[in-house]
């Protein structure tokens, strides 16, 4: 015997004969109360493997959970790299990248002792080369400019001499500013440790209110980049957002994030509405969204949109977890899912071509349509709420398949957002909406260096040695 409150099943707790005794006001509320400790142990069972929270956030029996889950079953092999795997080596930088060369040559055989000579020397042999790689002393450059003042005999008033075009006004040089900036946004390292860190290096004492006010000398200079950056993505086929809590001045604010094939812009917003969506993408875009399914996103059509199937694992894993039917239904949610991205590693791996795939996916799909038709007829709300949401952007499920360069997982947004969220746990947002700037364009500048080359240095950084210091991109506008 099952009774229904709202979309929810419940099984009586009593013996058929006590519950039928007990009076109607009763049973309402022992039905009530049953489904209300459902739903609060459903709460209380999510962690970052079933629900949207983060992994930070898993309690410590969570992550024991997650890490048995991932366990497999021993092979037999020990640890290591094992017989026949390729070799890994460091490779030679070319000559012109060495900057000292020492050349030694052996005089004497050490097999047989003999002392070498050019007449029994014979042909030499190409040169066996090793390289030390090895840091200099971390060197600062003072310049004093000394600016003579001149009275005139007419008028007898005081000029000074001007500063040559391109000093700073400042006590910081563009280099110097540019090393606070990267030590700050790209390494998320706090105020206090960028002090220390340029005392301990380099000796330079640079005080807290100097490094906010460098900070936004570098946020200036990357104005322009960044919106380059802003324009570009509209114009992108395929564009992954997702969007991670912030503080702004200890008010609620959200960072957002655009990920394209070769941009990660981020910006900081008080609101989690589409008109943020409508600011990062334009009113009349016309490519492919990856996202997950927040409402903010739902004005795209279904055809539009590519939704993440790794959600909705997390939210097959609720579904699991649960009494009944609906738990049913996410086991087997689950397992089509697993089935899904086996096929997908298999068409990256170049198994297959994308019109094998669209063909090995149609039994899949056909299952999927059968677990959501279950999903919508079932007594569990969760279930139900599920299924129908899945039907309505069905299309979007299966974006992926059907157009190139969009992947089945919004992860790239999400690992955008990781240096975030981490910035964010040690620094507690932005005490202003300058702040803020900073943050969005040193993110969008890291971010996008990394996706390119991995590297957020140019040329123009150089404090001592070139080659060693590699390219810096932060300060070339700098004034």
């Amino acid at each position: 015997m099952r009774y229904t409150v709202g979309m929810e099943s419940i099984v009586p707790p009593l013996a058929p004969a006590v519950w039928e005794a007990t009076p109607p006001e009763s049973q309402a509320l022992i039905v009530a109360l049953q489904a209300e400790v459902s739903e609060l142990r459903t709460r209380l069972g999510q962690d970052s493997s079933n629900s949207s929270r983060p992994p930070s956030s898993d309690l410590p029996q969570a992550a024991a959970k997650a890490k048995a889950q991932r366990k497999r079953a021993p092979t037999g092999r020990k640890r290591g790299g094992q017989p026949g795997h390729p070799g890994r080596f460091r490779a030679l930088l070319p000559p012109e990248q060495v900057d000292h060369l020492v050349v030694l040559t052996p005089e004497v055989c050490r097999h047989c002792g003999q002392t070498f000579s050019l007449a029994v020397a014979g042909r030499p042999a190409r040169p066996w080369r090793h390289q030390v790689v090895d840091l200099e002393m971390l060197t600062v450059q003072v310049t004093e400019y000394q600016m003579q003042v001149r009275r005139c005999v007419y008028c007898e008033k005081r000029t000074r001499a001007e500063l040559p075009a391109g000093v700073p006004t400042g006590s910081f040089g563009p280099r110097l500013t540019a090393i606070v900036a990267l030590l700050s946004g790209r390494y998320r390292l706090s105020h206090r440790e960028v002090r220390q860190l340029m005392a301990d290096l380099w000796e330079v004492a640079v005080s807290l209110g100097a490094i906010a006010r460098l900070q936004q000398v570098q946020s200036v200079a990357l104005q322009a980049p960044y919106t380059e950056a802003r324009e570009a993505v509209p114009k992108a086929k395929v564009v992954n957002l997702d969007e991670t809590g912030w503080r702004e001045d200890k008010q609620r604010a959200w960072l957002w994030t655009a990920v394209t094939a070769s941009l990660t812009v981020f910006l900081i917003d008080r609101s989690r509405s589409r008109a943020v969506v409508e600011a990062l993408l334009g009113s009349k875009y016309v490519g492919i969204v990856g996202s997950d399914r927040y409402s903010a996103y739902r004005r795209f059509p279904a055809r539009r949109r590519a939704l993440c199937w790794a959600h909705l694992k997390r939210d097959f894993a609720t579904l699991a977890e649960r009494e009944g039917e609906a738990g049913a239904l996410g086991r087997w949610g689950l397992a089509e899912i697993s089935r899904l991205f086996k096929l997908w590693h298999r068409f990256q791996a170049g198994e297959f071509d994308r019109a094998a795939l669209l063909r090995r996916l149609v039994p899949l799909q056909a299952r999927m349509g059968r677990l959501l038709r279950r999903g919508r007829e079932s007594a569990d709300g969760k279930a139900v709420g599920l299924s129908r949401e899945l039907t309505k952007w069905w299309a979007a499920l299966w974006t992926f398949a059907r157009v190139a360069g969009v992947e089945p997982t919004n992860n790239v947004s999400e690992r955008a957002l990781r240096p975030a969220v981490l910035w964010r746990k040690g620094s507690f947002g932005s005490d202003a909406a300058a702040g803020s700037r900073f943050v969005e364009r040193m993110m969008t500048v890291a971010a996008t260096c990394r996706r390119r080359d991995g590297a957020c240095w140019t040329s123009s950084l150089r404090p001592v040695r070139p080659r060693s210091m590699g390219r810096l991109r932060l300060h070339s506008s700098l004034p």
